[in-house]
């Protein structure tokens, strides 16, 4: 190989290296995950992903050098967002990975949802039948801007802590169905648990709007 063919490799590689090295730490995939849902504001994303301000813009930065996601100021605030959608596409591609590679990631998992008396919960595709059906209420236990940015078409906002003051606007003769980031945000499973303590029937979905904005199907915007 000439030298020349070894430079212009190296060159490229070190490219494309430039994006696993700024996906390479949990919080920043965490942050990625959180802004899948929607554009946010440092404070709002540092306040969901239990940071600190001044972290949560260093693993910004990092990402933003990467071109993964962009900041635009917005009076006092700077609200972040994903560059375009295959940074999300990334996000769950590698967590697909690591949910077929790592029985570790299993483990941990069923260790969870054993530990909460968390059920199966229903998969997409069949919400998607049963909604169609008016057999369900549908349920977006995430906070508001996100539930804004985009959600399931017909779903309820009642975030998870305001739940138990919204109870009598639930109906007890229809199944309840609760959402939230996706299969690895903990919000709807609280929501079904507390729903199940109130006397209802509820059910915890797996996936989230990001998971549905993949597949293509519609997502609702109330902005």
């Amino acid at each position: 190989m000439a030298d020349s063919d070894r430079a212009f490799k190296d060159a490229v590689y070190e490219q494309i290296a430039r994006v696993g090295r700024a996906v390479a730490h949990p919080r920043r995939l965490e942050l990625i995950d959180l802004l899948c849902q929607g554009p946010m504001t440092v404070e709002q994303l540092a306040r969901k992903s239990a940071m600190s301000v001044g972290s949560t813009s260093q693993h910004l930065q990092h990402l933003k050098e990467a071109r993964l996601v962009r900041g635009e100021r917005h009076g006092t605030y700077v609200v972040y967002r994903l560059h375009n959608d295959q940074t999300c596409a990334l996000f769950h591609t590698l967590r697909a990975l690591a949910e077929q590679y790592y029985a570790d990631m299993r483990c941990v998992t069923e260790t969870f949802l054993a530990d909460h008396q968390a059920l199966e919960p229903v998969d997409a595709a069949t919400l998607k039948e049963r909604s169609e059906k008016d057999a369900v209420v549908i349920l977006d236990v995430r906070p508001p801007e996100e539930y804004d940015a985009g959600h399931w078409p017909g779903a309820l906002s009642i975030p998870l802590e305001t739940l138990a003051d919204r109870l009598a606007d639930l109906p007890r003769d229809r199944t309840i169905v609760a959402y939230c980031r996706g299969p690895y945000c903990v919000l709807a499973m609280h929501a079904v648990n507390e729903l199940r303590r109130a006397g209802f029937h509820a059910e915890r979905l797996s996936e989230g709007v990001s998971d549905w904005r993949a597949r293509g199907w519609p997502i609702v915007r109330s902005r």
